[in-house]
C-alpha cells in the first residue's frame, strides 16, 4: 500500500483562520486601542495544527506603534481563538501566535530605492 502525500489540511486550516481573523478585525471585534488598522497577510499552521502563525502588517509610522499592534493582537489571542474556535471542524484549535510581516516593509523600502535611482537616472 502506497503512504499517503503530504496533507492539505494545514493549509485548508490556515486558510480558514486567515478569514475568521481578518473578519473579526474587519469588524472591529477586539477592541484594544493599539489594534486599529492591521491587515493580516498570511497565516502558516503547523503539521500537527498545534500553532497557527499569523502574519500581520499593521498600519503606523512609527515603530512602536507598530510594536504595540503585535503586543494588542497577542493579548487579544486567546478571544480570537474562540472566535476561530466556533467556526472551525478539527479537534483542537491551534494556538494563536502573531508576528509582523516584515515582507511588506522590504517591498516598499525596495520600490523607494528605485525611484530614487529613476530620479537620478532622469536628472543627469
Amino acid at each position: 500500500m502506497a503512504g499517503k502525500g503530504p496533507s492539505r489540511r494545514p493549509e485548508q486550516v490556515a486558510e480558514q483562520i486567515r478569514a475568521l481573523v481578518a473578519e473579526a478585525l474587519l469588524r472591529g471585534e477586539v477592541r484594544d486601542p493599539r489594534v486599529s488598522m492591521v491587515t493580516v497577510s498570511g497565516v502558516e499552521v503547523t503539521r500537527d495544527l498545534s500553532v497557527a502563525t499569523i502574519r500581520v502588517v499593521p498600519a503606523g509610522e512609527d515603530e512602536d506603534e507598530r510594536a504595540a499592534a503585535i503586543e494588542g493582537l497577542q493579548s487579544a489571542a486567546g478571544y480570537l481563538r474562540r472566535i476561530v474556535a466556533k467556526e472551525i471542524t478539527t479537534r483542537g484549535v491551534p494556538e494563536l501566535r502573531f508576528v509582523r510581516d516584515v515582507g511588506h516593509d522590504h517591498a516598499l523600502q525596495i520600490d523607494r530605492l528605485f525611484a530614487d535611482l529613476k530620479r537620478e537616472e532622469e536628472a543627469s
